[in-house]
């Protein structure tokens, strides 16, 4: 089957809402066909997929521009997350949120955990919305409304604080910084006249309203939220579990998962919660990027559901479902070996229609529970590629983790970085490994 073929047939059912938002690659085989088309050793894995469709069954104050308000990697005061020295950074320093605790591993800690709703206002998610008429598709198939009412319900009964990020242009914006002038999305919510301030457009959904004592973030001018007060916030309430939802999937939402997870904060994407301007954006982001980007890729139920911390330290159970952090399903866990003499901590998935192999997943590959289904923070569409066709040892868990600081002469083989060679110094220890 070419793959505009493909890609047209999926994209009538998908319109039609006969597809799940997610379902790894079984779900979008469009998807699958760009990644395995090109690789005759993955074509059977493409083509299995292609036969296995899953039908639904049941800037800081009102200036605009780049606000740079904490450093995301460097330690010190300027950090965006709860310090731990132990981790590195930039220059070795820390600054970094904590997420090592084993027990929680598994759960979202309500004390540790925030909602961060990007732009639920009416310019996309009303009709006669300035955006509406791009995005209106995306945001009816996945209930993006009724899904971001339950999460937002579901985050305020657990306590979990819930941030809204909205957007806001003045004159200033546009005469003064040129903003429309930045790049392509930009001049799009420009000519369109989104999100002008004190609009209608602007304001939030009325559905989707925060509570009094919520934090409304300062606006984004572009497609990054950790460029508002957003970092100041996760600071003060000592987050280390960042769930995103809102708007767009491929901008916004991706952008701001991006910069979490480099600042070191535990990313969750709520996909069911998410919409975009057209399909093609919404499946590259959550099928493709989302999985790389984020720790785990879920819908609504299964966050809700994971915030059960205590459900979640029961750890993983044979028949539980393993998922990956497309949402793909893996398969089901056979039996857990406990770590032992040289054999590492791992969960045994027996070989399926997909793979034609047992599959032996380190157990600190998983990283959340919901239910009676697991995660694990590997895309399906690359667990194939994994090193996993046999039990794992800690001799080559070793050789996983990399040479130490002190060993290593030129961090880049031939070179190490320009700033050190300057300085004349050694590789600090925190640097490397």
């Amino acid at each position: 089957m070419a793959g505009n073929d493909v890609w047209a047939a999926w994209l009538a059912l998908y319109q039609e809402g006969a597809l799940s938002p997610l379902r790894g690659i079984n779900a979008s085989p469009a998807v699958a066909y760009a990644v395995f088309g090109a690789d005759p050793a993955l074509r059977g894995m493409q083509q299995a997929a292609l036969g296995r469709i899953t039908r639904r069954g049941g800037g800081r104050g009102n200036r605009p521009g780049r606000h740079r308000l904490t450093d995301p990697i460097r330690g010190g005061e300027d950090a965006m997350g709860p310090m731990d020295a132990d981790r590195p950074g930039q220059d070795g320093a820390g600054g970094a949120p904590d997420l090592r605790n084993g027990e929680e591993v598994m759960a979202f800690p309500p004390d540790r955990t925030a909602l961060l709703v990007i732009d639920p206002v009416n310019d996309f998610l009303s009709e006669g919305g300035a955006g509406w008429e791009m995005t209106k598709t995306t945001v009816r198939i996945h209930d993006v409304i009724g899904n971001l009412e339950r999460v937002i319900a579901g985050a305020r009964e657990h306590s979990i604080p819930v941030l809204f990020a909205p957007m806001a242009y003045t004159e200033e914006d546009y005469r003064e910084h040129e903003v429309h002038r930045r790049s392509g999305i930009n001049r799009v919510m420009f000519e369109k006249r989104m999100f002008l301030a004190g609009s209608w457009g602007a304001d939030f959904h009325p559905n989707l309203r925060p509570q009094a004592d919520e934090a409304v973030l300062l606006p984004h001018k572009g497609i990054d939220v950790f460029e508002t007060d957003l970092p100041d916030h996760l600071r003060r309430l000592g987050i280390t579990h960042l769930v995103i939802a809102g708007m767009t999937a491929n901008l916004c939402c991706e952008s701001t998962g991006r910069r979490a997870m480099e600042a070191g904060y535990d990313v969750t994407f709520l996909a069911n919660a998410i919409g975009a301007e057209s399909v093609p954006a919404y499946e590259a982001a959550v099928h493709v990027d989302y999985p790389l980007i984020a720790n785990a890729v879920l819908e609504v139920e299964e966050f809700l559901a994971a915030v059960d911390a205590a459900a979640a330290r029961g750890g993983v159970q044979s028949g539980d479902t393993v998922r990956g952090s497309d949402h793909g399903e893996i398969g089901t866990v056979e039996r857990i070996v406990e770590a032992s003499g040289d054999a590492v901590a791992h969960l045994v998935v027996p070989r399926g229609l997909i793979f034609e192999r047992d599959t032996f997943i380190p157990l600190d590959a998983v990283i959340r529970r919901a239910g009676t289904t697991v995660f694990i923070n590997v895309p399906k569409l690359v667990l194939g590629q994994m090193p996993w066709d046999k039990p794992p040892s800690q001799l080559e868990q070793q050789a996983k983790l990399g040479p130490r600081a002190a060993g290593v002469d030129k961090l880049y083989g031939s070179r190490s970085p320009s700033a050190w060679e300057r300085r004349g110094e050694e590789p600090p220890e925190t640097e490397v490994g």
